[in-house]
């Protein structure tokens, strides 16, 4: 009788094993869907800074009112937006 009680409590024990794992993985994926949505609200908000910025130098190379200013930060601006766009891009990927 005593093996028989042994097995149960070992078949108990594991069975608690299983009900905790399971708690675990469902934790664990509200914690990465958690993740996943905290990090494409970082992007969106990286990039709306980006884009006031780039619009912020126009502004500012417009009010200046000189061509090659406007040029060179034209350039700038376009170098800026790729890397950015490039940079989100990736990073969204991952995130997927």
């Amino acid at each position: 009788m005593a093996k028989t009680d042994t097995a149960k409590k070992i078949n108990d024990f594991t069975e608690g094993f299983g009900d905790v794992s399971e708690r675990y993985r469902v934790f664990n994926e509200k914690l990465i869907e958690t993740g996943k949505k905290t990090g494409n609200a970082a992007l969106e908000s990286y990039e709306k800074a980006v884009a006031s910025y780039v619009d912020y130098r126009t502004q500012l190379a417009d009010a200046t009112q000189l061509d090659w200013v406007n040029t060179v930060v034209k350039a700038q601006n376009d170098l800026i937006t790729e890397v950015t766009a490039a940079y989100t891009s990736a990073v969204r990927d991952v995130l997927k």
